[in-house]
């Protein structure tokens, strides 16, 4: 169920890049190229001699020139750019290299040992150049609503520019849940851990679960575990590559992996409630990942001043709030802790992403 303010809003599309070249007559080395591109997304140009070579040259992002026209290309001579690299199969003669610096190639890459390297590279052409706000959040005790408060950004940027939620606590309500977003086809956190090598932002961006521009990665129901590293850091690589957002709900338990997911946020947002035991909890949490992404609390309900909790966390407040009328009906009905563009949860969370720039 959609609530009032909840406009679909247009996906970015990454503008596409010109074709990377292939320069070759072997038909064997075609191939094997081909394939690597296929994997990589991309449809090359392809040229079978110098001539063919040198109307793309300057225009390709990259250019992969096969050995057996190397020598050919060489007396064409060629003008120098970045991106062009020699392609062989198995061990190459010590005369290539010199054939290699007189077209200019920054390398030799030899297959099958170059096959990642050359999918990565072709890879990266789809991949934007910039780097998506992210933004981590951490109740400062159980029951703070840092999971709500984390989807409730999410929800509000992405409805003008593509956002992304990631869940990192496998024993929470779960992101997706809050979202309205379970029932949705998409990747979970049990599939990208099944998996090795990179992760293209496009690839990780359309195959999430998401509505009007907010997207989640959580647990499949009944599959949550720990999560691996490297999995982890492949994912949020490439959702800060494809995201203008991007928000972390973070577990409250203490290990490395959440450190290093603290240590990568613009900013760390806690949510504190003003009451002896929340503020107790919240100055032990804030000195333990005092030295990650800046800190800012955000206070939920009425209780301690907000200047008092701020003095005894040295932490300052950025905005605080009071409870949302309704939160829990608008997410029984799976349209997301905001159902509109007011309230005190959506003035809380704009508040949040106009001070960190999201």
């Amino acid at each position: 169920m959609d609530g009032p303010g909840d406009e679909a809003v247009d996906m970015p599309s990454p503008v596409s890049p010109a074709p990377p070249l292939f320069v070759t007559r072997d038909r064997s080395l075609l191939d094997e190229l081909l394939r690597l591109a296929a994997a990589a997304g991309v449809t090359p140009d392809v040229a079978s001699d110098a001539t063919g070579a040198l109307r793309g040259w300057g225009r390709a992002p990259l250019v992969l020139v096969g050995v057996d026209v190397a020598e050919e290309l060489a007396r064409a001579a060629p003008p120098r750019r970045r991106g062009a690299h020699l392609v062989a199969v198995g061990p190459v003669p010590d005369e290539t290299f010199r054939t290699a610096l007189r077209i200019g190639a920054e390398d030799i890459a030899t297959l099958p040992r170059s096959e990642d390297w050359l999918v990565e590279s072709m890879t990266d052409l789809h991949e934007p150049t910039t780097t998506a706000v992210t933004i981590g959040v951490i109740g400062g005790s159980g029951g703070a609503g840092a999971t709500t408060f984390a989807c409730a950004l999410g929800q509000l940027a992405g409805r003008r520019n593509a956002s992304v939620v990631i869940d990192t606590d496998p024993l929470g309500p779960g992101v997706d849940r809050v979202l309205g977003l379970d029932d949705h086809p998409g990747i979970r956190w049990d599939a990208l851990q099944a998996t090795t090598g990179r992760l293209s932002a496009r690839t990780l961006r359309d195959a999430l679960p998401r509505r009007h521009g907010a997207g989640v990665l959580s647990w499949a129901p009944g599959s949550a575990s720990s999560l691996q590293a490297f999995a982890v850091r492949q994912a949020l690589s490439a959702a800060q590559r494809g995201h203008g957002l991007v928000v972390l709900d973070l577990a409250r338990s203490r290990d490395r992996l959440i450190d290093e997911l603290v240590a990568r946020c613009d900013r760390v947002v806690v949510l504190v409630k003003p009451t002896v035991p929340g503020v107790a909890s919240a100055v032990r949490l804030c000195e333990s990942i005092r030295r990650g992404g800046s800190l800012g609390l955000v206070v939920r309900g009425r209780g301690i001043d907000t200047s008092e909790i701020a003095s005894v966390t040295q932490v300052p407040v950025v905005t605080a709030m009071s409870d949302q009328r309704g939160l829990a009906e608008a997410i029984d009905l799976g349209a997301g802790p905001l159902r509109g563009g007011r309230g005190p949860l959506a003035r809380a969370a704009r508040t949040v992403l106009e001070s960190t720039g999201g």
